[in-house]
């Protein structure tokens, strides 16, 4: 996308990815939205990156907080063409676990979280790029979802998390398909293992064993190498309605 300066809202943006995209994006002159429940971790951050940055909270599960967060942002940056989706959780479960088999309820949020709050995030800022003075190449703007080699090679436990990885996939065709009309893209990237805070609370041997699994680079994924995707993918126009594997060349095994 070859604009004169990026203004991205991102989802999950106070830590792990998000982060690691918001500071990119500002190093390079850009503007971040960054959006998260996190609100200390979230203020911290953007304090961090200084007044190229703000914060609000937002659970993306909630449509109307979505829609709030997403024209603040709008009226911050004085402007919107990147939206990052990168809030998510794991939910672990067993279909038939210890305690009996998996509540519609607890499955029903982890969809509510990945995949309902992922839709959020687009429409909102699919309606707000629409408006954009396009570039040169008719563009407006760029939607990328993050989902996981999950989607692919789900575990045992990872039921939900893997429909709903799945399905943020599942969007990116036809979402590329209905927004090309606008001049709006639309990615996936599916990350292996990275280093993020859920694996920080690991203990080092797991993290060095989880590591030691990846062919090569025989390592954790570093947030940066995520970012340096994602401003591949904003200065690559051809690239549409694709999800992109980032992992070392891992297949995940059954556990």
């Amino acid at each position: 996308m070859h604009t004169p300066e990026l203004k991205a809202a991102i989802s999950g943006g106070a830590s792990g990815l998000g982060l690691a995209v918001a500071r990119r994006i500002v190093a390079e002159g850009g503007q971040v939205a960054l959006l998260d429940v996190q609100d200390e971790l979230g203020r911290k951050a953007a304090a961090e990156l200084g007044a190229r940055a703000s914060f609000s909270h937002c659970d993306v599960s909630n449509e109307a907080e979505v829609n709030a967060a997403l024209a603040a942002a709008h009226a911050a940056m004085g402007g919107l063409n990147l939206a990052v989706n990168c809030a998510g959780v794991v939910g672990a479960g067993r279909l038939l676990g210890r305690d009996g088999p998996m509540a519609g309820a607890f499955f029903s949020k982890v969809v509510s979280i990945n995949l309902v709050g992922t839709l959020h995030l687009d429409k909102a800022a699919a309606q707000l790029m629409q408006g954009n003075t396009p570039n040169a190449e008719g563009e407006r703007g760029l939607l990328i979802h993050t989902s996981s080699v999950a989607a692919y090679e789900g575990q045992i436990g990872q039921i939900a998390y893997s429909a709903t990885k799945a399905a943020v996939i599942g969007m990116v065709l036809p979402m590329a398909r209905e927004l090309a009309r606008a001049g709006i893209r639309v990615m996936a990237i599916a990350p292996g293992i990275f280093e993020t805070p859920m694996v920080a609370g690991m203990s080092p041997e797991l993290q060095a064993s989880l590591g030691a699994q990846v062919p090569f680079p025989s390592r954790l994924g570093r947030p940066a190498e995520y970012a340096e995707l994602v401003m591949a993918i904003v200065r690559n126009p051809m690239l549409n309605g694709e999800t992109i594997r980032l992992d070392g060349a891992i297949r995940m095994q059954p556990k």
